[in-house]
């Protein structure tokens, strides 16, 4: 009996151990694709990766056939949007005010009278002197009819001549000083507020209102100091303001020549015509500038360029297999890179993976991206 027993055991471990040698053979004749049908030939691995009966590695990737494009370099910046002209008006000399002949927010000519200084007595001073100024006239003609024949002297002459020049300069001045009691546009433009009413005291110091043009208006802004050389006078810049789905165009008129030392940056100036008004100073604006379109060339996405230390490469695929590819970069975006050299229209480039891949690497496309 116990020799039967130990037979049997014997055959057990004997069978045993043929399954577990026969088992690797016998498996993949059970073993489903990944779409769960057996004997597909193809094992799946972890991280889109599949392996061949023979163990060969096949990496799924994603391609980009590549097709002629269009290219922007484009810059955008902040900016703020800017009247064209706009001054705080204040009297040149100081006294009361006796007159204010401006509404708040209307518009005003080059040399209208906004406000007015009490001046009765300079224009009292005015009015002696031109009295005097008068009969100085008069005495001159008489002085210069007898200079004529002789019956006086060249000095006479000369000293009511003097007097009557002193009359007509003491005239200017005081004329001049009774325009500075007034307050007058400088140009057209929009009136603002008036800070003070009519019988309060001016000085110098004392602002009476803004005035503003806003027809046309200023955009400033600032780009890197890279880009200093590429705008000049007449470039066209596009700029939106928030709450306003319109786009806005405008043309660069100046351009400041000194980079600030803090930002690294250059401001600008452009000119925007606002015939219509509809927007005004103040505003925020977000600018962008096409610097330059480049047509019917190779863009491809970022992420297929491999850095290397002699240059940059990308794979391509051909074949059902991935190839290293040596290429030539130009403009970035950034999203796209420009390739002068090393690709073709037509060429599947691999967007995907590309740190896995290698010379001659099986690869097998899960998705095609066409521009």
């Amino acid at each position: 009996m116990k020799k039967r027993i130990r037979i049997i055991f014997t055959v057990l471990i004997i069978l045993l151990l043929v399954i577990i040698i026969l088992y690797p053979k016998i498996n993949p004749l059970f073993k489903s694709d990944d779409k769960g049908v057996p004997g597909s030939g193809q094992m799946a691995r972890p991280g889109g990766q599949m392996m061949r009966p023979g163990g060969q590695q096949i990496l799924s990737v994603s391609g980009f056939l590549i097709a002629p494009a269009q290219m922007n370099e484009m810059i955008n910046s902040s900016g703020t949007v800017l009247p064209d002209e706009e001054v705080e008006l204040s009297f040149e000399t100081s006294g009361k005010i006796v007159g204010i002949n401006f509404k708040e927010g209307t518009r005003v000519k080059k040399g209208e009278l906004l406000a007015k200084i009490n001046d009765r007595q300079l224009q009292a001073q005015l009015l002696k002197l031109q009295a005097q100024k008068k009969l100085a006239d008069e005495k001159e003609f008489r002085q210069r009819s007898l200079l004529e024949k002789d019956a006086i002297s060249r000095e006479s002459y000369d000293q009511i001549a003097t007097e009557l020049q002193e009359l007509e300069a003491d005239i200017l001045l005081v004329q001049a000083r009774i325009a500075e009691t007034e307050l007058r546009a400088p140009f057209d433009g929009i009136i603002g507020l008036r800070l003070f009413s009519e019988g309060s005291y001016a000085s110098p110091s004392t602002k009476i209102v803004r005035l503003v043009k806003i027809s046309p208006l200023k955009i400033e802004f600032a780009i890197p100091e890279r880009y200093a050389g590429e705008l000049k006078p007449g470039f066209p810049i596009e700029f939106r303001i928030d709450g306003n789905n319109n786009v806005f165009k405008a043309s660069v008129y100046a351009v400041d020549p000194k980079i600030d030392v803090n930002t690294r940056t250059i401001a600008v100036r452009a000119l925007y015509p606002n015939s219509r008004e509809e927007l005004k100073p103040g505003r925020f604006a977000s600018v962008s500038m096409r610097l330059a379109q480049i047509d019917n060339t190779i863009a491809i996405p970022t992420e297929a360029i491999i850095p290397e230390m002699d240059g940059e490469k990308v794979f391509i695929f051909k074949s059902g297999k991935a190839f290293p590819v040596k290429v030539t970069t130009g403009l970035r975006t950034a999203a796209l890179i420009q390739i002068k050299e090393g690709l073709n229209f037509g060429d599947t480039l691999l967007t995907s993976g590309t740190l896995q891949l290698r010379q001659d690497l099986p690869v097998v496309l899960d998705t095609l991206v066409k521009n």
